[in-house]
């Protein structure tokens, strides 16, 4: 089966030729919210949620990655399915707070953590900061001998080779994430030196977007590995080992779902060793997926407002593009460019009859949604959507770009929908650009 059309029989049904989103038919929010909008379908979340839940032993902690979306409906759907968060800002750490996750639940990761940052988390009694460098860990001491309370931290570990897989690496080489695995041993050494810090345990996550059981696995054993060694090093168990997150959803035609039931199989072995070990007894073990959880439930959908020739090709123009979606336009990350899912939302019952190149508005020959697309015959005034829209599409594009109204958030849920998030105005964006006087200083 065609991939796309596989995708769409998986998780969203159709209505005569139409896709609907969370029980509503997509005609519906367009004319209720306008395009070009990204809506989501709480359904789907969770689904993902309950299939990663049940492949997870019990000792597992599930802390959603918010970089992955911050949007506030997600956040709160998560935190009521069991989820604590995972932050890589102050901002995300304000939305954390704001979705009514408790500090404690928070765990706060990412390179080049303000003092700013890091007082603000400390103030508020956050669960876990995960140090990258013996710098932060000196900065955090600091702040924590201030206030009189230790901080508890955890080690962010960039693991040798054997650990390496997935479509981003993040370890394995040269990397600002964490410190190297050879340092490791001298690193925790200073930490438990100071005394205004709380060691609690590692955080490793050597690859993102990973669809292969084995790869995960692998990299799950080698977690294991280096928290075995530092624990005898210790003497005592770890309380916390934290396994990062990567886990990956299919884009493109060679790309196939993710197995749960490998997952379950391959962390159940694991742990059936883990619960023999005395260097274990205690440990709590961290996941913080982001993409996984979200990334299938969104769709861009956006209106075709011109369809144009130029020498012997057609174009259609819509009306959202690589402002709102950069990495479906191949400029986040893609060396090549390669085509999201996409399809006309409002013809799915029609056989292709065209081949076509889907651009958007902006004055830059990058806003390109897809080339070369097989579709049924458009007209202006259709729909184009574009799936796998609800991780790192609207929270990583550059929506200042030539100064574009933002678009909204729809959220779906059982044949209801409602706004989370407000279309963008020009007035907001050059109030923004254009204080009033009175506030120079």
């Amino acid at each position: 089966m065609d991939p796309v059309a596989e995708l769409i029989e998986r998780l969203f049904p159709c209505e005569r030729g139409e896709l609907t989103i969370g029980g509503v038919r997509v005609s519906e929010l367009a004319n209720c919210y306008e395009t070009p909008l990204f809506a989501y379908d709480r359904t789907i979340i969770e689904k993902k949620w309950d299939l990663l839940r049940s492949a997870l032993p019990a000792e597992f902690s599930i802390y959603y990655s918010v970089k992955a979306n911050p949007t506030q409906a997600i956040l709160k759907c998560l935190l009521a399915k069991g989820a604590g968060l995972e932050i890589a800002s102050g901002g995300e750490f304000h939305q954390a707070l704001n979705a009514g996750c408790p500090a404690k639940r928070i765990i706060f990761a990412g390179p080049g953590k303000s003092e700013a940052e890091l007082e603000l988390v400390l103030e508020h009694g956050i669960g876990e900061i995960h140090v990258e460098s013996l710098t932060e860990a000196a900065r955090i001491a600091s702040i924590a001998g201030r206030r009189g309370v230790p901080a508890p931290v955890a080690l962010r570990v960039n693991p040798g080779g054997e650990a390496e897989g997935g479509a981003m690496r993040m370890g394995g080489r040269p990397a600002a994430f964490g410190v190297d695995e050879e340092t490791v041993d001298e690193t925790v050494d200073q930490i438990l030196a100071w005394s205004g810090l709380e060691f609690r345990g590692l955080h490793l996550f050597a690859g993102t977007q990973i669809l292969s059981s084995e790869i995960l696995i692998a990299q799950y054993r080698t977690a294991l590995k280096i928290a075995r060694h530092v624990a005898g090093r210790l003497r005592r168990p770890l309380a916390t080992l934290d396994f990062g997150g990567g886990l990956g959803i299919p884009y493109f035609p060679h790309e196939r779902e993710l197995e749960m039931g490998p997952v379950q199989a391959g962390v159940s072995s694991l742990m059936e060793e883990v619960r023999l070990d005395p260097l274990f007894r205690g440990t709590h073990f961290y996941a913080e997926p982001g993409r996984y959880l979200v990334g299938e439930a969104g769709v861009y959908v956006t209106r075709v407002n011109d369809i144009k020739m130029s020498r012997g090709k057609k174009f259609l123009i819509v009306d959202g593009g690589m402002h709102h979606h950069l990495a479906a336009s191949g400029n986040l990350g893609q060396t090549i460019k390669r085509n999201f899912p996409l399809v006309l939302l409002n013809k799915l019952d029609r056989p292709p009859e065209e081949v076509v190149d889907v651009v958007g508005p902006l004055c830059t020959p990058l806003d390109i949604l897809a080339r070369g697309v097989n579709f049924p015959r458009a007209e202006i005034g259709d729909m184009v959507g574009v799936f796998q829209s609800g991780a790192y599409a609207r929270s990583a594009s550059p929506m200042g770009f030539l100064s574009h109204v933002t678009p909204p958030e729809v959220w779906a849920d059982k044949g209801s929908h409602r706004l989370v998030r407000r279309r963008g105005e020009l007035a907001d964006y050059l109030r923004d650009q254009c204080p009033d006087r009175s506030e120079e200083h």
